[in-house]
C-alpha cells in the first residue's frame, strides 16, 4: 500500500512539473501573438469606423506588411482621402499626401497622435514600436475575459524605448494567441484606452478577430471600429515594394 502511495505521489509531482514546464514565458507569449498577427507577410482589406456623438466616418484601407521593418497602409475612401499611403521601412516613416503632392517624413514624435482623426495612434497603424522588442513582459496570472481563457501580461517599457505607452497591459487567448483585450496607459499609470478584439476566426491556418474597438477612457461615448474583410499571410512580396516610389502608384 505504501508503495502504491508513492507511486500516486510521483505520478502527482510529474504532472505538476509538466504543467509548469508547458507553460510559455511572458515574453515567448508576446511573440506567439505577435507572430500569429504578422506572419512573415501579410495583405489585409479593412474598414475603420470612426465613431463620434454627431457623426460617424469611414475610412476604406489596404495594408501591405513584411517581417517587422517593412508596411505599407493605402487609404481607399473616402474620396478626399484616397490614395494616401504610410510607409515603415525599418526606423523610417513616411506619408505620402497626393491632395497637396508631397511626401512627409513622420517623427517619433508624431506617433502617439490620432490616426486620420480616429482613436488609433500613428505607433497603433504604422507599427514603429514592437511590443516583442521594445518592452519587458510579466505573466500577472491567468483571466477569463469573454469567453476566453487569457494569459494577462503586463509590458513595460525598455528605458531607452521609443514608445507612445507608459505600460500595456494585454490579455491574449491562452488556445490561440489571440489578442483579446488591451489596455494603454499613459506615463504616470492612467488609462488612455481599451481595445477589446471580436469575431475571432479562422483566416488560413490561423486565427483572428474579424473586429476590434477602441474606447477611450475619458470619453468613453466615442469609439472606432476596425472591420477586417481580408487577410492573406505569408505571401510573395519583394522589399522594394516597400519604397517612395510605390506609395505614390499602389493601388
Amino acid at each position: 500500500m505504501k508503495k502504491v502511495r508513492c507511486i500516486l505521489v510521483a505520478i502527482c509531482l510529474l504532472g505538476a512539473a509538466n504543467a509548469v514546464a508547458q507553460t510559455p514565458t511572458a515574453t515567448e507569449i508576446v511573440k506567439r501573438a505577435d507572430q500569429n498577427r504578422r506572419g512573415n507577410s501579410s495583405y489585409s482589406e479593412l474598414t475603420m469606423t470612426i465613431v463620434r456623438p454627431t457623426w460617424t466616418r469611414e475610412i476604406g484601407i489596404k495594408a501591405w506588411s513584411k517581417g517587422n521593418d517593412f508596411s505599407l497602409t493605402l487609404i481607399t475612401a473616402p474620396a478626399r482621402d484616397r490614395g494616401q499611403t504610410f510607409l515603415k521601412r525599418g526606423r523610417d516613416l513616411w506619408n505620402w499626401q497626393p491632395s497637396i503632392n508631397r511626401m512627409i517624413r513622420m517623427s517619433s514624435s508624431v506617433m502617439g497622435q490620432s490616426w486620420m482623426g480616429s482613436d488609433f495612434t500613428n505607433d497603433d497603424m504604422v507599427r514603429e514600436s514592437s511590443t516583442v522588442n521594445d518592452y519587458t513582459h510579466q505573466l500577472a496570472g491567468n483571466e477569463r475575459v469573454r469567453e476566453f481563457d487569457c494569459y494577462k501580461i503586463i509590458l513595460t517599457p525598455k528605458e531607452d524605448a521609443a514608445v507612445v505607452w507608459g505600460k500595456l497591459i494585454t490579455w491574449i487567448c491562452v488556445k490561440d494567441f489571440v489578442e483579446i483585450k488591451t489596455e494603454s496607459y499613459d506615463e504616470d499609470n492612467e488609462l488612455v484606452n481599451t481595445m477589446n478584439a471580436y469575431d475571432v476566426k479562422a483566416w488560413g491556418n490561423r486565427r483572428l478577430p474579424a473586429r476590434m474597438e477602441i474606447i477611450p477612457a475619458e470619453r468613453p461615448n466615442q469609439r472606432t471600429v476596425m472591420t477586417v474583410t481580408k487577410y492573406e499571410f505569408d505571401i510573395a512580396i519583394e522589399d522594394s515594394f516597400f519604397s517612395q516610389q510605390n506609395m505614390q502608384r499602389v493601388q
